[in-house]
């Protein structure tokens, strides 16, 4: 944990040479009725209002009333809250076996992503069994609001110039002057995280709302392996990663790789069992295909009738012929029909 401590660095200025040559020196905290409040958790407590105003925006597109979606938040954000820290404290236990008092101190940073989403999971399958909700068209639904929550929270790592990566020389570098003038050039892996939890959100947010999430749980999985699979190669770049006892062993990016490797093979499965149909498809999406179904006729208007044009024009003579000869035999029977029943009148008329 000593070597966690000492990569943050608050007072450092910070600089990006690909910008240009200049340096930032943005507070880390403020006072406020004589209480010292770090930006990292102002930061991490603005994630999560955005990402629930999101998260109840968007819960009709899921299926959800707005009402429920809310009491499972009320009850998963202060345990996700509990994990992270739980997880981080954990994998940091020498430190704070030493330092107890640190413990409650989240304001200073130490939130771990993966023991909040460890915990967030299981509160939101333990309320949504009580409510019975459908727990993976929850979670779809939470994944968009915890990416939002994700990318403004790696930008509290910003303000505490911490969760930066090792030495580098790349173009997009970040530098940090310490008070005595010396500069180093990292990797600025709070901003790699920041930007490719972006782009997961556009995914997950427009496969939501253009209805092509196919299966409730389709999203939730689309995130562990989006996210697995960034979080296994930037953890590879930090200075600060928790460890598995004293060994080499990343912790987050192990857990990444699994999760990566499991998502990814769940939704392979997935693809195919929708492929054959035998996998529930989400009411959305079978809304949509239905629609799509109803559509095709008009669609597929100019098509028909030149298939129609092409069968026609593929007609032999003779067939041509025998159409006509089969129309002329059903008119000649009608009008014989037609003249022997005034004949059956006149007998009776003569009775």
């Amino acid at each position: 944990m000593t070597d966690v401590i000492e990569t943050i660095q608050r007072e450092s200025l910070i600089s990006f040479p690909f910008l240009g040559d200049w340096t930032i020196n943005p507070p880390s905290s403020f006072t406020l009725f004589g209480r010292t409040i770090y930006f990292y958790g102002v930061i991490i407590a603005l994630g999560f209002f955005l990402g629930i105003l999101w998260i109840a925006k968007n819960s009709r597109k899921a299926g959800i009333r707005e009402d429920d979606i809310y009491d499972v938040i009320i009850w998963t954000i202060p345990f996700s809250i509990i994990g992270a820290r739980l997880y981080f404290v954990l994998f940091s236990l020498d430190y704070y076996i030493a330092n107890p008092s640190k413990i409650i101190a989240v304001w200073e940073g130490g939130l771990a992503i993966y023991g909040g989403i460890i915990a967030g999971i299981l509160v939101i399958f333990l309320v949504c069994r009580h409510k019975r909700m459908n727990v993976l068209n929850a979670l779809d639904l939470i994944m968009g609001g915890l990416l939002i929550g994700q990318i403004l929270g790696r930008w509290g790592n910003f303000f505490n110039r911490e969760a930066f990566g090792a030495q580098t020389e790349i173009f997009c570098r970040m530098g940090l002057t310490s008070p005595d003038g010396n500069t180093i050039y990292v990797h600025p892996t709070f901003l790699y995280e920041s930007l490719w939890n972006l782009v997961l959100f556009v995914i997950v947010s427009r496969m939501l709302h253009r209805g092509k999430r196919k299966y409730n749980g389709q999203l939730f999985l689309v995130y562990l392996f989006g996210y697995g699979v960034g979080r296994a190669m930037i953890e590879g770049l930090r200075t600060d990663s928790l460890y598995i006892g004293h060994t080499n062993i990343r912790v987050s990016q192990l857990l990444s790789v699994i999760l990566a490797i499991t998502a990814g093979t769940l939704l392979i499965v997935n693809a195919v069992r929708v492929k054959r149909g035998t996998l529930s498809l989400s009411p959305a999406y079978r809304e949509k295909a239905s629609e799509a179904q109803e559509d095709l006729p008009a669609d597929s208007f100019s098509a028909g009738e030149d298939t129609v044009s092409e069968e026609c024009s593929i007609k032999t003579g003779a067939s041509l012929e025998e159409e006509e000869r089969s129309e002329s035999t059903e008119k000649g029977s009608a009008a014989e029909a037609a003249s022997k029943e005034p004949e059956k009148g006149d007998d009776h008329a003569g009775e």
